[in-house]
């Protein structure tokens, strides 16, 4: 029964790890990357901004504050454009604020590893069968305003990954998992400074928490699901009746355990046997115990667990609510994945059609699989607008 392993390490840990023994890796790692152009603009930087059709992804608690009632997007990320032309992220996006304290929203992620040529023999006159992975997720989210200034949001997700190739002692049967998400988000009234007015908001997300995912039912080939905490926090500045700027800050941490040093007996050199222990002891940590294990368990002790937190500054400049430009900086430790990038983006609004895009510029020495993507975004907006106090 054989896996693409080598295809997913290639896309994903490859790309964003070093190979150093504590690097944190997870099973369906595209749930974290950003699929909207007007969070990707701003460095990925989402959970404190302010509501959109896309904050499913981010954080849900956000719809209870979105002005329009009804929201539908679509969002297309090319990935890895450098090497293929058929491997891509796609994501729709639904929410209905039903009334002016709740709203609910759901969303479908897919991503397609395009076409991969299979051969048994590497003989060049053999016929190669063709397969084409993919992994997909559909979630929905409940939110609802506990005050005037702060909501909170629950949200379930059901995630598929067809990544096994059927072989002739196995089947190609997918590996399927639950996950829950539980937010939350905080939005001052607009208030009035010397020389402008203002908005504070802040935000938490904590996603993805679910049992592991494996192909082969047994827990040594299990993998943990990409459980993080988002905290963030934002100031607008309402310089007047046509200009705002916002700025947001935003941290993220794995909520996933960190691979231990193989080297059990302190020798200085790592056996065969010594290697498989390890893995075994990090494939018997159960997920729940895994996300309170996660902020005290890396080798090199607390500085390291700082070095496992990433984060975003982002800023985003709105005339008159119909253009936008966007621009940020994400920042992860070169010991625990080197992402590091700007990025830039705008939008257009006209009617109740909004066209987001956004770029990205990598500054890691280690390649980022969207570098020089360009990424496309499509929102619809129907129904009444509530008051933004």
């Amino acid at each position: 029964m054989r896996k693409i392993s080598l295809l997913f390490a290639c896309l994903f840990v490859i790309s964003f790890a070093k190979a150093q023994e504590n690097v944190i890796t997870t099973a369906v790692p595209f749930l974290l990357v950003s699929a909207d152009a007007r969070s990707a603009g701003m460095a990925d930087n989402g959970v404190a901004s302010s509501a959109d059709a896309y904050s499913q992804q981010w954080n849900p608690a956000k719809y209870a504050f979105a002005i329009d009632k009804t929201g539908f997007s679509i969002s297309y990320t090319p990935y890895l454009t450098d090497l293929v032309n058929d491997i891509s992220l796609g994501q729709l996006n639904y929410y209905n604020r039903v009334n002016e304290r709740s709203a609910f929203a759901g969303s479908f992620r897919f991503f397609g590893l395009g076409n991969i040529e299979l051969r048994e023999t590497g003989d060049p006159n053999e016929i190669p069968r063709t397969v084409s992975p993919s992994e997909f997720a559909f979630d929905g989210s409940y939110s609802l305003k506990l005050s005037e200034k702060f909501s909170m949001a629950v949200g379930a997700r059901y995630i598929n990954s067809n990544l096994k190739v059927a072989s002739d002692v196995g089947d190609a049967s997918s590996a399927s998992a639950f996950a829950i998400d539980v937010a939350g988000f905080f939005q001052t009234e607009e208030l009035a400074f010397s020389d402008f007015n203002g908005r504070w908001r802040a935000g938490f997300n904590i996603q993805n928490l679910g049992p592991k995912l494996s192909y082969d039912n047994t827990q040594f080939s299990s993998n943990f699901l990409p459980a993080n905490m988002k905290l963030g926090g934002g100031f607008d500045f309402i310089l007047d009746d046509y200009y705002k700027v916002a700025v947001n800050l935003e941290l993220s941490k794995l909520l996933v355990p960190t691979p231990q040093n193989p080297d059990l007996d302190g020798d200085g050199t790592v056996t065969p046997a010594e290697r498989n222990q390890n893995n075994q002891d990090y494939q018997s940590i159960g997920w729940f115990q895994g996300v309170f294990q996660s902020f005290s368990d890396a080798p090199g002790g607390f500085s390291e667990e700082l070095k496992e937190v990433t984060y975003s500054l982002g800023a985003e400049y709105l005339y008159q609510d119909s253009f936008a430009l966007r621009a940020g900086y994400f920042h992860e430790n070169p010991d625990k994945g080197a992402r590091q990038f700007f990025s830039l983006g705008a939008g257009f609004k006209y009617n109740v059609v909004k066209v987001d895009v956004s770029y990205l510029f990598s500054t890691s020495k280690v390649k980022n699989p969207l570098e020089n993507t360009l990424r496309f975004s499509l929102t619809f907006n129907f129904g009444d607008q509530y008051d933004e106090y």
